[in-house]
């Protein structure tokens, strides 16, 4: 499938607009492309405890494991479940709060000038097929869209955020997903 980014939004994804965002600062673009993972409860998928967190609507008490998390406004521009729909809370174009305290290349507040995915998922469990597919085609479709994107601003929560983050975790295939960036004809 062919993905369309048009006016900071994937048209082919459902749209689910977060308040936890920001502008990005002055003159600042997408620069940096980090690949993140999330299940609520974790380990469980396929309800709306993700899409409830990101937009303020957790219900804290549903779960032991929401104490941990109580009162936190996180959001990401994408979300892709594992049956590979892929869900857009914020517009490429603005600043949403993925990365927390973060540093890429000596600069810090990744937030600023990056594009967060979450794939749905565990550090510990395989991604599903159908997760790489779609993570492939978007990508390639934010490398057509903002031309300061590459292959080698493509990063883990994990390498913005070392000992902090973990994720995407050991079981993300890095190298099917890169290929597969190749074989579309994105990177060289």
């Amino acid at each position: 499938m062919e993905y369309t980014v048009r006016d900071g939004w994937l048209e082919q994804a459902r749209h689910v607009h977060s308040p936890n965002f920001g502008p990005r600062p002055p003159a600042c673009r997408p620069e940096l492309l980090v690949i993140h993972n999330i299940s609520l409860p974790p380990g469980e998928y396929g309800n709306d405890c993700i899409e409830r967190l990101f937009t303020n609507c957790l219900d804290w008490d549903a779960h032991p494991y929401f104490d941990l998390i109580r009162g936190h406004e996180v959001s990401a521009h994408l979300l892709i479940r594992r049956c590979g729909e892929a869900v857009q809370f914020v517009s490429f174009g603005e600043r949403a709060w993925h990365a927390g305290r973060s540093r890429f290349e000596g600069r810090d507040n990744c937030n600023d000038f990056s594009i967060g995915i979450e794939l749905e998922g565990t550090d510990e469990e395989p991604y599903a097929d159908r997760q790489y597919e779609v993570l492939s085609g978007v990508t390639a479709a934010l490398l057509a869209a903002y031309p300061s994107l590459s292959a080698e601003r493509i990063v883990g929560h994990s390498d913005i955020a070392p000992g902090r983050k973990t994720d995407p975790g050991e079981a993300f295939d890095w190298r099917r997903y890169l290929t597969s960036l190749t074989w579309r004809g994105r990177l060289a």
